[in-house]
């Protein structure tokens, strides 16, 4: 009976220590190209059938693997970067992304791109987080004034001007911003810690979640008046 609870304990780690995890899992093979139909999904193992001596078709971060011996070089290719986004929005700006979803090829690989561009001064992507992710941002042309805000209980902003050349990092999970402060368009690349970054629009999420918050609990949290936030949540 020992031994049952031994073996229980030790899985019950296992998991935790998987799930404690934070960034993407470092792959086992030289790919695993993605796939959508899981009659042509590869097999492979699975943590808890590993343990048992059991093998298991499972899903890997989402997606399973095409076999390799079918991978092309289109699998692992995305083209058209050099092409300006559409920046006549409310914003104003214009991120275009390279994940999982658009380059097959970089399942289990841990990392992402993306395309940012803005139009003349006022250009802005808004405050966000991206919660599987650390992102590190290049200035290619004009001026943008970049930052994050650090967490509890300091909550301290943390801001750079950038040129053509400059690089700067915002740290995983923490809200972070980009404004265009040059008077001409302005073009960056960034590149993600992870396959699947994700994004949480701060504004977004808490004005425009569907269904929305309760105007009395964002009234109090913002300290603001209720007619403000309907107001808001309309916007959203």
């Amino acid at each position: 009976m020992k031994g049952v609870h031994f073996l229980v304990a030790f899985v019950l780690l296992a998991l935790a220590f998987t799930f404690a995890s934070a960034s993407d899992p470092s792959p086992l093979q030289d790919f695993c190209v993605a796939i959508n139909n899981t009659n042509d999904g590869g097999m492979f193992f699975n943590s808890l059938s590993v343990f048992f001596g059991m093998y298991s078709s499972v899903f890997v971060n989402g997606k399973f693997c095409k076999d390799p011996k079918l991978a092309t070089a289109n699998d692992f290719f995305f083209p058209g970067l050099n092409i300006p986004g559409n920046t006549a929005n409310q914003l104003g700006s214009k991120v275009t992304l390279v994940t999982v979803e658009q380059i097959l090829g970089l399942n289990t690989l841990g990392i992402s791109l993306a395309r940012l561009d803005f139009a003349p001064y006022g250009g802005l992507n808004p405050p966000h987080t991206h919660p599987r992710a650390t992102e590190i941002l290049v200035v290619l042309e004009g001026t943008l004034y970049v930052g994050f805000v650090t967490s509890n209980p300091d909550n301290r902003l943390i801001t750079k001007v950038l040129y053509p050349g400059d690089v700067f990092v915002f740290p995983i999970g923490l809200i972070h911003f980009q404004f265009n402060i040059g008077n001409t368009n302005a073009v960056a690349f960034s590149g993600l810690s992870s396959q699947n970054p994700g994004l949480i629009p701060i504004a977004n999420a808490v004005f425009g979640s569907n269904p929305p918050i309760n105007p009395d609990v964002l009234a109090k949290a913002f300290q603001l008046d209720k007619t403000v936030v309907t107001y808001l949540q309309s916007r959203f």
